[in-house]
């Protein structure tokens, strides 16, 4: 995986987030509070995302195959989006099941009170490190753009689904806190339920925003306005090129992209002139946009639109 897929940062969310699942779950077990059941599964869900996405990441590196001519590079997109799937179902859902059932039963913590306020407390600083770590890798890559814009253009999908997913988890704390402190306070489990159901929504909309922006990956993006602007700049450049008729471009992969234009040039040019026009705009476009790892270029003649 290249350093645009931020391996870096799903390592240290791996790392936290299995060390988080564990002290919540030894929470759970000696308060019982659905909060900490919650956030222990959310953590052990964003664990196995993040390995779905090494996984992922490991597999789009596989060569070519006569029945995947153009490589394996958007497995990396399937990974991501299943990433949206197990954070909807095994996170979301769960939480909204185990808070619903909290309101309608509510029991208060009555024992070892103060151990979900440390463990929340201390597992917020864990996945501060985590998202700071995301931040960082992010920004080697993010160049102008708003976070926002990140997140929906960005190619390869595993620091937006990072960056996204250490976020969620953040608040998911935030909120977890705010539900046991106060069944502590009150004395009342039902605020616990509704710390639980609050947690459920917010990993279900992020699981929503993923799966919508993965799902545009995965269907075919074109290259970026700044990437196309180099391409026709590149083709452009070309003397034995006349103009660019049409040109469309497919991302085969996060930094993996497909060109196919149809160019205009002279029509007194021999196939020798052609072949030779063509290798040299096929070099110059590469040399301009590396990531154009596939490239047809059909000749033609260009006719001008009857008036």
């Amino acid at each position: 995986m290249s350093a645009g897929g931020g391996t870096k940062a799903i390592v240290a969310a791996l790392v936290a987030n299995l060390g988080i699942a564990t002290t919540k779950f030894v929470a759970f077990l000696l308060t019982r509070s659905s909060s900490m059941l919650a956030e222990s599964i959310h953590s052990l869900a964003d664990s196995g995302n993040q390995a779905l996405l090494l996984v992922g990441g490991k597999r789009a590196q596989r060569e070519a195959t006569p029945e995947h001519p153009f490589g394996f590079g958007r497995e990396r997109y399937v990974y991501a989006f299943l990433v949206s799937i197990v954070l909807f179902t095994v996170g979301g859902a769960f939480a909204l099941y185990e808070g619903i059932h909290k309101i309608q039963e509510p029991h208060a913590i009555d024992e070892w009170k103060w151990v979900p306020i440390t463990v929340l407390i201390a597992a917020i600083g864990m996945e501060s490190f985590s998202f700071r770590t995301a931040i960082v890798e992010s920004n080697h890559v993010r160049g102008d753009a708003s976070w926002v814009e990140f997140v929906r253009h960005a190619k390869a999908p595993e620091l937006p689904v990072v960056l996204l997913e250490d976020l969620a988890a953040l608040v998911g704390l935030v909120l977890a806190l705010f539900g046991v402190g106060m069944t502590l306070i009150t004395d009342d489990g039902i605020w616990d339920g509704i710390g639980t159901v609050s947690i459920g929504v917010l990993l279900i909309v992020v699981a929503l925003i993923l799966a919508v922006e993965t799902k545009s990956l995965l269907l075919g993006e074109a290259a970026s306005d700044e990437a196309l602007a180099r391409i026709q700049a590149a083709l452009e450049a070309e003397p034995a090129v006349e103009r660019i008729i049409h040109m469309k471009t497919l991302h085969l992969g996060p930094e993996e992209l497909l060109v196919a234009a149809k160019i205009a040039v002279r029509d007194t040019a021999t196939g020798a002139d052609i072949a030779r026009a063509i290798d040299s705009a096929e070099r110059r476009i590469r040399e301009a946009e590396p990531t154009a790892r596939v490239i047809y270029l059909e000749p033609d003649i260009y006719l001008a639109p009857a008036p």
